[in-house]
């Protein structure tokens, strides 16, 4: 307990320092990369509360969350500043205004409404406890078949579904319940983590489908992990990511070879109570499937499953954007269309 006590009030310190000491936009970035960012020193202190006993946590857990809130708050006040130093330079600069110089059309890049979003996830799931978990795209038949339980006949597995390369046993991740097994095997148990990335699937594109779009596996296992853990969790997330207390969530059984049992979501529109376009009327929005984790997958990862148990669930980035922001047609988010872009 001291030493995370202590490499709190040195985390606040440094950032402190870092922040005092930038003098542009290419530093205070740098500064939250290396303190904020997904694999930044927050997220390092953050994973020492797996050491820590329930008791211990509880002490800890709100004083992280603390600590996240008000690192955040001075990177914004730093930032600000910046912006009202550039601001004056730019007023002086017009003092002595060149009128051939001026570029009506220029554009200013953002960043693009995907990267905002698997951003806002992160930061959601990291306040629940998460960690932000990475794989590689181009995968193995093993991480992308084999472990997660999928017999050797499945559809899936067909090349009319899957990128396979000429190379044998290797695709193109359909799925990215790859990064889940990896981090099995090499952090054990118990473990909590969600994995954002793309994946690639052979179909054909429409307004509701695309063969590359992106993806969000979560993934907890340890002691005593039930279906109560898996819907509660899913139930926080969403009132997070809409912004209300007010969501009911129910669900729907259904198979997937990789848990067991495995259920589908569905959750209260959040745009109306009587039903709207976005919840086609129905007052019901369907989100992705999940379930426990079954124990054959356990074994893959040398996981005990009569010691151990867990849950699964895995939600597309880009539904979940059409949603939030009543986008008809997922093809838009992999368009060059700079009127769409600029809504953002």
């Amino acid at each position: 307990m001291k030493n995370l006590e202590q490499n709190i009030k040195i985390f606040e310190q440094e950032l402190k320092d870092a922040l005092q000491s930038a003098t542009s936009y290419e530093q205070i970035e740098k500064v939250r990369v290396d303190f904020l960012g997904r694999k930044g020193k927050i997220n390092e202190i953050m994973g020492q509360m797996k050491s820590l006993d329930l008791e211990e946590k509880r002490i800890f857990g709100p004083k992280i969350n603390q600590l996240k809130q008000i690192s955040e708050q001075l990177y914004e006040e730093k930032k600000k500043q910046l912006e009202e130093d550039q601001k004056k330079i730019e007023i002086l600069k017009k003092q002595n205004f060149d009128v051939g110089a001026y570029k009506p059309t220029q554009l200013r890049g953002t960043l693009h409404v995907i990267t905002k979003l698997v951003d806002q996830l992160e930061d959601i799931f990291i306040s629940m406890g998460y960690q932000v978990a990475d794989g590689p795209e181009l995968e193995t038949e093993y991480y992308n078949f084999d472990a997660l339980n999928i017999p050797k006949d499945h559809p899936s597995r067909d090349s009319r579904d899957t990128f396979w390369f000429d190379i044998p046993g290797l695709l193109m991740r359909t799925e990215t319940s790859a990064i889940q097994i990896r981090a099995m095997e090499e952090q054990g148990v118990p473990i909590a983590l969600v994995g954002p990335g793309k994946v690639y699937r052979n179909e054909a594109t429409d307004a509701s489908h695309n063969f590359i779009f992106g993806q969000i596996e979560g993934l907890m296992v340890g002691k005593d992990i039930s279906m109560g853990n898996l819907i509660e969790t899913i139930k926080v997330f969403l009132q997070r990511l809409f912004n209300t207390e007010n969501l009911k969530i129910r669900v729907r059984t259904c198979f997937f070879p990789f848990v067991e049992p495995g259920i589908e979501f569905d959750f209260s529109c959040p745009f109306c109570k009587t039903g709207c376009s976005t919840c086609k009327r129905t007052k019901w929005i369907e989100l992705g499937g999940a379930g426990l984790v079954h124990p054959n997958v356990l074994k893959y990862c040398k996981i005990d499953p009569k010691k151990y148990s867990g849950f699964a669930f895995g939600f597309g980035i880009e539904r979940m954007a059409m949603i939030k922001y009543g986008i008809s047609d997922i093809r838009l988010f992999h368009s060059a269309s700079i009127d769409f872009l600029n809504q953002f």
